[in-house]
């Protein structure tokens, strides 16, 4: 049957503000198989065979979610009468099929998440013992493992470079790490060469070294320096390297903004006139963000396979994966919790640089999702 109270329902699961995706056609529910009996302490318990929407637009604030199709199949749930207003505290299905997702939005953060990021304890304050937990479980929150075994090459063309002239880059990655004695900066006149010092991630030209990317003066992990030859010799006989894993857990880890770390006026301007392109075969094993981890899994299969392309970098950039293929994700958000066993899916992300605000648009096509669950209990959503 068609379900007339379908905005009220989603409402009631995620507190969203619903809406169709196409305005020619109203956003549909249709729900097949419904029972409910009474639970444990006062919960109704509700249990659906299938639950079907389609053409459905969530917002959150700036956040936009569009669903072209979901199908949700054994669905269980509980329901719990607080001050006389029924609320959804739990949600379980056997199985998801979803095709035509879309998420897009400004990529920003709140300032209290800003502040962690940060490490910045507020305006004429210390930070509070509270603060300094929250701020380590942030950093802790980061893992990287499939770029651990990730394998690829990735390519650029910059076009009119002031200090490299039209240049061809090529960086290969084997067994999740980066050697820059491979790397190459191919252009009219000698080559130039790529590398990493102790002062950051640097481009020998014909006309003198830049750095395209300054460290701090913390220690970077990750890093194998660049080595010189014998005695004060000024020629450098090994490049050096970056294992990919560490090394970016590390940056995130620091945070942004350090004094003197970040990408130098001259990367930002060559970054304006960088085309991009390049594939990346991920390795098996746990990625975590904040708010996010899950196991990547399908490697020997070919799976997590990642495209990268750009016309301008510093305008945009564009990640596909054909096949994503992971297990035991667990996401939070605001006292919520979804978790699921299995998820397969196509996916693109597209990110558009406007000045200094970069926005996102997340496409998931053609996934299935194995035991999805929704947790509604924590704080927030009591």
């Amino acid at each position: 049957m068609t379900v007339p109270l379908a905005a009220s329902l989603i409402d009631l699961v995620l507190g969203l503000e619903l809406g169709p995706s196409d305005k020619s056609a109203s956003n549909r529910c249709a729900v097949e198989g419904v029972t409910w009996h009474p639970g444990q302490a006062g919960a109704i318990d509700v249990r659906i065979r299938k639950l079907e929407a389609t053409a459905l637009r969530l917002a959150s604030g700036a956040l936009m979610l569009e669903i072209g199709r979901i199908a949700l199949h054994e669905l269980a749930g509980q329901v719990r009468v607080e001050a006389g207003v029924p609320r959804l505290s739990a949600l379980a299905a056997a199985e998801a099929e979803f095709s035509g997702v879309k998420l897009q939005g400004p990529l920003s953060m709140s300032p209290q998440l800003q502040q962690v990021w940060d490490g910045l304890p507020g305006p004429g304050r210390a930070a509070a013992p509270a603060e300094v937990t929250a701020r380590q479980a942030a950093a802790d929150a980061w893992c990287l493992g499939p770029l651990g075994e990730a394998d690829g090459t990735i390519r650029g063309k910059i076009t009119d470079a002031h200090l490299l002239f039209d240049a061809d880059v090529t960086v290969p990655i084997r067994h999740g790490q980066i050697d820059f004695n491979d790397a190459t900066v191919e252009h009219v006149g000698p080559d130039s060469r790529m590398g990493v010092s102790r002062l950051g991630l640097y481009v020998d030209a014909p006309n003198g070294r830049s750095y395209l990317y300054q460290f701090t003066s913390a220690p970077i992990a990750g890093v194998e320096f660049e080595r010189r030859g014998a005695l004060l010799s000024p020629w450098v006989s090994e490049r050096g390297k970056l294992e990919l894993q560490p090394f970016a857990q590390s940056m995130l880890r620091q945070g942004r903004g350090g004094q003197g770390q970040g990408l130098t006026e001259q990367a930002r301007l060559l970054l304006g006139r960088t085309a991009l392109s390049g594939e990346v075969q991920l390795g098996d094993g746990r990625f975590a963000v904040p708010g996010l981890q899950v196991q990547m899994e399908g490697r020997s299969e070919g799976r997590n396979a990642v495209g990268l392309r750009s016309e301008a970098v510093g305008r945009g950039l564009a990640v596909e994966m054909a096949s994503l293929a992971a297990r035991n994700a667990v996401a939070k958000w605001k006292g919520a919790q979804l978790a699921c066993d299995e998820i397969a899916a196509g996916l693109k992300l597209q990110l558009f640089v406007d000045g200094r605000q970069v926005h996102f648009a997340l496409e998931l096509e053609h996934g299935k999702v194995a035991a999805p669950r929704l947790d509604l209990s924590g704080p927030g959503h009591v």
